[in-house]
């Protein structure tokens, strides 16, 4: 009863913030985003009858506290689904930097859930997988099903899961992705917990809905301009809401807003660039594979370390041989 899973982090295009439910994490609204490649977390986890006690191993860290609950969560949902009461080893490691605004605990949980799923003998659909996933981070909901995709703001499993929205070509092969590396550690969780407190959430939920009514008709259309630009946009309403609670979050740093004027100038230059920030000071620079080169030379000369990737798929299933223990 062993398997192991690979899944992409996401970039958040039209981000969720604030918990209607922080046990089932049901977010309060709909929230789009897209995986990133080819960073990626694999993870193995075995189902195993000798174990007295879960051990969860990350990054070579026995996780315990909060981050061993979350872990559980997801494991425990995969036990009650498969009928057994079996105690689990998980081991995970990431290829990319955690903790910096680059999406790890989505491709973490997803990667957990996916391999659980096939360790317990489940059956389950990529959205079925994503509601597990869920209730270790919302976001690892739409890192199950990869590419650009769309988890329901409901307060079920029936409503509350991801699926992939019917992107148009252009958009999975043309995208890329040039990663502002900006090394600040954040902690998106106590945002969340305060998200309602601030005076400019509930002008958010409404301004929301248009925006992922934008995002979708983009998305479809093929419409790049209209993606990042609707992500950039989003990006600092999300700031602003966090900024505006009571620990008043400001998670950006001198070099995140020094990419920002390097984009606006790029653009002003016709190149075709756009930001987009998650919560962490990391930017993400959306352009296109023409550009690419020259958008990274341009951030790169801000002094920061830069990676380039594309669009990622869903969450998958890897050989035997991939196994981490």
């Amino acid at each position: 009863m062993k398997a192991t899973a690979r899944a992409h982090p996401i970039q958040g295009l039209v981000k969720y913030h604030g918990m209607r439910d922080h046990d089932a994490r049901y977010p309060y609204h709909d929230s789009i985003s897209v995986c990133t490649a080819p960073a990626s977390t694999t993870t193995t986890v075995a189902f195993d009858d000798r174990l007295d006690a879960d051990e969860y191993v990350i990054g070579g860290e026995d996780v315990t506290g909060r981050g061993a609950e979350r872990v559980e969560s997801v494991l425990d949902e995969v036990r009650e689904r498969a009928g057994i009461e079996t105690r689990a080893r998980l081991v995970s490691e990431n290829d990319f930097p955690t903790n910096i605004g680059l999406g790890s605990s989505a491709s973490g949980f997803a990667a957990a859930a996916v391999a659980a799923c096939e360790a317990a003998g489940l059956d389950l659909s990529h959205p079925e997988m994503s509601t597990i996933a869920r209730r270790g981070s919302a976001s690892a909901a739409r890192a199950v099903t990869g590419g650009y995709s769309d988890l329901g703001g409901g307060l079920s499993d029936a409503e509350c899961r991801s699926h992939r929205l019917d992107a148009a070509e252009r958009l999975e092969e043309d995208v890329r992705i040039v990663i502002a590396e900006v090394p600040a550690y954040k902690e998106t969780q106590a945002a969340h917990d305060e998200a309602e407190e601030s005076h400019m959430f509930d002008a958010r939920r409404v301004h929301v809905e248009d925006q992922l009514a934008e995002m979708r008709d983009a998305v479809r259309n093929g419409d790049t301009e209209r993606v990042f630009e609707t992500a950039e946009h989003d990006s600092l309403s999300l700031a602003a809401t966090t900024m505006t609670g009571p620990e008043g979050w400001v998670y950006w740093q001198p070099e995140t807003l020094e990419v920002f004027e390097t984009v606006r100038d790029l653009r002003a230059d016709g190149v075709p660039a756009w930001f987009s920030t998650d919560t962490g000071a990391t930017v993400y620079v959306n352009t296109d594979a023409e550009h690419a080169a020259a958008v990274e030379d341009a951030i790169a000369a801000t002094g920061v370390d830069t990676r380039v990737w594309e669009v990622g798929g869903p969450a998958r299933i890897l050989d035997d041989g991939a196994a981490l223990f």
